[in-house]
């Protein structure tokens, strides 16, 4: 499913002496909540041998977004900012505020006049697409703090499986620089889109994050269609 390096990606803050995390999941919706199991391995890169030329493809799947198309990823790191919901009251008070905005002087447009808190949303929170860590893309519902079932303590967003890497609508600006002027396009060539390299879907505008404990790698990991 994905194969992150620490070399490539610094904030997977992996256990022991690991370097690489791989996440699978199987292509099938399981219950309770009819979405794909998946599994988290910490390893070591040095101790893989006899990888594979051509990764072996499921025999049938549930749904054709549950099988990623294969792609080389290109990390890059941003700033994100909470989802809205997310602040303090003092805080959404203040985002929502157009004469703090105006006198920032950050080039708001005037249409954002009557609801500034769209224009944060939708350019400064919550990254879209595929990320380690950074902070979940609420919206399906309210955030809610998720606890490790053995210790109790908080858990941490270790990965959001992205159905899309922007939409068509404010959040294109987003996308990364090298796909800028395809984000603003009218058609895609050959039927590929740039804002879905790796075909996967999980719901139609979905994502699927994944919850580590930060106590110990043991622990067993969370996932959550949001």
């Amino acid at each position: 499913m994905a194969q992150l390096y620490l070399r490539d990606i610094p904030l997977l803050r992996p256990p022991g002496e690991t370097d690489l995390l791989q996440i699978l999941w199987c292509p099938y919706d399981h219950a309770p909540d009819w979405k794909p199991a998946t599994a988290v391995f910490w390893r070591s890169a040095a101790s893989v041998v006899d990888v594979l030329a051509t990764p072996p493809e499921p025999y049938e799947a549930n749904y054709p977004g549950y099988v990623p198309e294969p792609c080389l990823l290109a990390p890059e790191a941003i700033t994100e900012y909470p989802n809205s919901l997310e602040l303090s009251p003092e805080m959404r008070l203040a985002v929502g505020d157009w004469s703090r905005w105006q006198t920032a002087g950050v080039g708001v447009d005037s249409s954002y006049a009557d609801y500034p808190e769209e224009f944060y949303d939708g350019n400064l929170a919550d990254a879209p697409g595929w990320k380690v860590g950074g902070w979940p893309p609420w919206g399906r519902t309210d955030p809610y703090r998720r606890y490790c079932t053995v210790c109790d303590a908080e858990m941490a967003p270790l990965l959001t499986i992205a159905s899309f890497e922007w939409d068509g609508g404010e959040r294109r600006g987003w996308a990364p620089y090298e796909d800028q002027a395809a984000a603003y396009a009218a058609g895609h060539r050959a039927g590929q889109d740039p804002a879905q390299p790796t075909k996967v879907e999980v719901g139609s505008t979905d994502n699927m994050q994944l919850y580590v404990c930060p106590t110990s790698p043991e622990h067993p990991h969370t996932d959550l269609i949001q």
